[in-house]
């Protein structure tokens, strides 16, 4: 692991005020959890999802705590099941009076040789990461055509979507097929005046990567950095902030790399 010391936390600046989001996978310490703390203090209210329930109300109920109960709200989603994924937009619908901004950071990853890996193996990651995001994507789209007046879809995708690495085709797969959803949905969607990008991270740390990655992988990870260090989660939420603010305002079907990353 790097001791090389991150930044300051960067304080708020009411860039998403009075905006509703939705944002996946956000319970916990990873890229969703900092991403709702990181939206809240920039002024949106969130609807937050989470495949695990408990955990996704420990982080609601701890997040109201510190911004109100009338700006955090929660709902379990498996985006694996359309008919969850259906209820989490129709709640979105139905919430402040609609939904601006959604953020699809639901995936999974794990670790296989290609020659070792099941199709079990290779249809899970696939299903959680490439479809889910699909099917948040079009449920999001249909909702925001139908309201009319604009709206922002950021993907979170990864560098091994461009960069090979050992043990990761599953992964690596499904992340270059969010960012090639991305463009296409960008393209489609910019006629009733919704922009779609995606966030690319290389290594950010939190506990879960830690659970499914080894010591090794993670100390060879972190040297590939130019910085000597891994993000933090709330690092990638920043440039998840500009792709849902105003200041992206021309920015579509564009995937943003948040590395520092070598090679």
């Amino acid at each position: 692991m790097s001791d090389v010391e991150s930044p300051a936390y960067v304080p708020g600046h009411g860039l998403l005020k009075d905006r509703t989001a939705v944002i996946t996978a956000a319970a916990g310490a990873g890229i969703g959890g900092a991403t709702a703390r990181r939206f809240l203090e920039e002024g949106a209210r969130v609807l937050i999802s989470d495949a695990h329930a408990r955990r996704l109300k420990e982080t609601e109920r701890a997040l109201a705590e510190e911004f109100g109960t009338s700006r955090v709200t929660s709902l379990p989603c498996e985006v694996t099941d359309e008919d969850q994924v259906q209820a989490l937009f129709d709640t979105a619908a139905q919430l402040h009076g609609g939904l601006d901004i959604v953020v699809n950071n639901a995936g999974l990853g794990g670790t296989s040789p290609l020659v070792d890996m099941t199709d079990e193996q290779w249809t899970k990651v696939i299903d959680v990461t490439l479809n889910g995001t699909f099917r948040c994507t079009r449920a999001a789209l249909r909702l925001l055509k139908d309201k009319g007046g604009g709206g922002v879809l950021v993907n979170n995708a990864s560098v091994v979507g461009w960069r090979a690495q050992t043990g990761q085709a599953h992964y690596a797969a499904a992340k270059a097929g969010v960012m090639a959803l991305t463009r296409c949905a960008a393209v489609e969607a910019a006629a009733y005046g919704v922009r779609v990008n995606a966030v690319s991270p290389s290594l950010a740390m939190h506990p879960h990567l830690v659970k499914v990655t080894t010591p090794e992988l993670l100390e060879e990870l972190t040297a590939r950095e130019a910085f000597g260090r891994y993000a933090e989660p709330w690092e990638v939420a920043n440039v998840i902030v500009f792709l849902a603010s105003g200041y992206s305002s021309y920015m579509t079907g564009e995937v943003v790399s948040v590395s520092s990353q070598r090679a």
